[in-house]
């Protein structure tokens, strides 16, 4: 789905009061490098007087030895404008050498801290972007805040400098052609202001459609097999060529606002030169200016033709490291839901019993009008695994993502061991609750990477058993064993496999707490039997909340409670359950049927996710 068409990214093509207020706030990114840009400034305001001073070196030329046929005053003013050339050219290779180092290093700091933050933040603020969106914002965006940061600010203070400096020579050479010069500044501006307002929301605009585009690539290459199956290419194709339309027709005009005020930025310095010109040769005829005076004002007024030149580039620089800051801001302003609370506390792996406790729970998401999950109470006691079962769209994986605190309760509260889980450090909490998805999520990393993430420390041995539980010993014998990369989600491998490296994976950290979301649902009968089997010693020494659909995983589990619209309706064991419940004896014989939560049509979907969520 385009970004912006569930409402995620903010303030889509917003033109805000103050466009710079943003690039304003990323200021602290130069603080570091101050002393860098403090010499580089030195650099460059050195180069254009050693630039500056040639032509009044000309003027002496023309006006002295040429005037004179003085060839040895010749030779050492040549040589003397010669050297002011290579001074200028050097400053420039140091200017140019120390700026790149400072710029990527900028771009970096804020790249780092946009990846940190966006890892900060909820699940359900990533359900509401596209992924595209943040791809682009991380990447484009802030190359373009480099670019601006780095040599846009730069020459624009640079060119101002110099601007005013050129001017103040010329007035003093001759007044009233200097305040000629002067006064065409004027339409300069109105030009340039002009430009800065269209071209901000076309920059916007632009960079949110460069992001649609990269939401759409990553869509297709993620679910490739599935447009395959379809044979939906003709489809997504024309949906792909369509965005890239729009894309193309903003950069298009983008190029054309630009023209047309780079055309009109040169046209205004080259009517005053001429106007120059003219009143200049009057000035010379009439001995009111030197032929050396006239060479000298006309190649001042030429050194300004760079600064307004550029001052569109720099304009449109500006603009769009103003929209790139917008967006970049959008992420870094959005609050993190699941922090820390102050006093939090660490609880040691060795201290903890693990009696999990559900306490008057409810939960509902961003945006619903009506909860997912309503007043739930449930214990689940030391060493005790307890199966969830439920229809699809009662909330079982709503349930168990409360207790790693993906998402934060909205009433009531679950403790471990008695403490609140939002009294517990997030880090310490999230090394006590090992989790398993029912969609495994594996990274373009080797297996052992993919295996040891949540304990880096683990021994070959530790590795080998948990693939052993798991009944992943497939992975000795991929092509480079443990080694091996697997592709991105790990799509190289069956649905299966993935899960069995998932259960292997969550295994191996020996936390407390094991919540398991239906990880077995992609295995084969005899591989799950034997699963089970391993599975089943190893959830004696642990508290386990699982969500099972097959009646052979409930095996696992010491006792059940069903959940329905919401709410626990039933605990006790399997057997009992069968026999005393009507409603778990008829979703364990049939198939489960589609229970959505119920919606007004005005309740917007919560974080953008699919409508039925388990």
């Amino acid at each position: 789905m385009p970004a912006g068409s569930d409402g995620g990214p903010a303030d889509r093509g917003e033109i805000r009061r103050h466009p710079l207020r943003n690039l304003w706030r990323l200021r602290h990114y130069l603080r570091p490098h101050a002393v860098e840009f403090s010499w580089l400034m030195l650099a460059g305001l050195a180069a254009t007087a050693a630039g500056i001073a040639v032509p009044l070196v000309a003027q002496r030329v023309v006006d002295g030895p040429v005037a004179e046929r003085d060839l040895t005053g010749l030779f050492q003013l040549a040589g003397l404008a010669l050297a002011f050339g290579l001074a200028e050219a050097l400053l420039i290779f140091i200017r140019r050498w120390v700026q790149s180092s400072s710029s990527v290093a900028m771009e970096a700091a804020i790249r780092d801290d946009v990846y940190a933050h966006l890892q900060r933040l909820p699940a359900s603020f990533h359900d509401r972007w596209p992924s595209g969106q943040l791809l682009s914002r991380i990447t484009s965006d802030l190359s373009v805040l480099r670019r601006f940061l780095s040599f846009g600010l730069f020459f624009l203070v640079l060119n101002l400098v110099t601007y005013l400096g050129v001017v103040v020579l010329l007035i003093r050479l001759h007044p009233a052609l200097g305040l000629l010069v002067a006064a065409s500044a004027v339409p300069l501006f109105l030009i340039a202001r002009r430009f800065g307002r269209h071209y901000h929301a076309a920059s916007r605009r632009m960079q949110d459609q460069q992001g649609d585009v990269a939401t759409l690539v990553e869509e297709t290459a993620q679910g490739l097999r599935t447009m395959k199956a379809y044979g939906r290419g003709p489809q997504l194709t024309a949906r792909f060529t369509a965005g890239t339309r729009a894309l193309h027709d903003t950069g298009v005009g983008k190029g054309r606002l630009l023209a047309r005020t780079s055309a009109l930025l040169d046209l205004v310095p080259n009517l005053t030169l001429g106007i120059v010109l003219v009143a200049g040769a009057a000035a010379v005829a009439t001995g009111r200016l030197t032929i050396g005076q006239l060479v000298a004002f006309v190649s001042l007024q030429l050194m300004l033709i760079w600064p307004v030149q550029s001052l569109g580039w720099i304009i449109a620089n500006g603009q769009e490291a103003a929209t790139a800051a917008d967006r970049i801001q959008e992420v870094l302003d959005t609050p993190p839901a699941i922090v820390d609370s102050p006093g939090a506390v660490a609880l040691a792996r060795s201290a903890v019993r693990g009696r999990l406790r559900f306490d008057a729970v409810t939960f509902r998401y961003p945006g619903s009008a009506v909860p997912v999950l309503r007043g739930v109470d449930l214990t689940v006691e030391p060493g005790e695994t307890l199966a969830v079962v439920g229809a699809t769209g009662s909330g079982k994986s709503t349930l168990l993502s409360l207790v790693p605190r993906l998402h934060d309760v909205e009433a009531g509260r679950i403790t471990l061991d008695g403490h609140d889980l939002r009294d517990l450090r997030l880090a310490s909490l999230r090394r006590l609750v090992g989790v398993a998805f029912e969609e495994p999520t594996l990274f373009s990393m080797s297996v052992w990477e993919n295996l040891t993430l949540g304990r880096p420390d683990a021994t070959e041995d530790e590795v080998r058993a948990a693939l052993a539980l798991a009944r992943a010993e497939f992975a000795y014998d991929l092509p480079w064993g443990l080694r091996t990369r697997l592709g991105e989600q790990g799509l190289s491998l069956s649905g299966g496999q993935r899960q069995r490296l998932a259960l292997a994976r969550v295994v191996l950290v020996r936390p407390a707490v094991l919540v398991l979301d239906d990880p077995l649902s992609a295995l084969d009968v005899h591989t799950e039997a034997a699963v089970e089997s391993a599975l089943k010693r190893v959830l004696r020494d642990m508290t386990a909340l699982l969500v099972v659909h097959r009646p052979s995983t409930i095996a696992l589990a010491d006792r059940v409670a069903l959940l329905e619209h919401g709410r626990i309706s039933a605990v006790g064991p399997h057997a009992e359950l069968l026999a005393t419940v009507p409603a778990y004896r008829a979703l364990l014989s049939a198939e489960p049927a589609v229970v959505p939560h119920p919606r007004t049509p005005a309740d917007p979907q919560p974080d953008g996710s699919p409508l039925v969520r388990s």
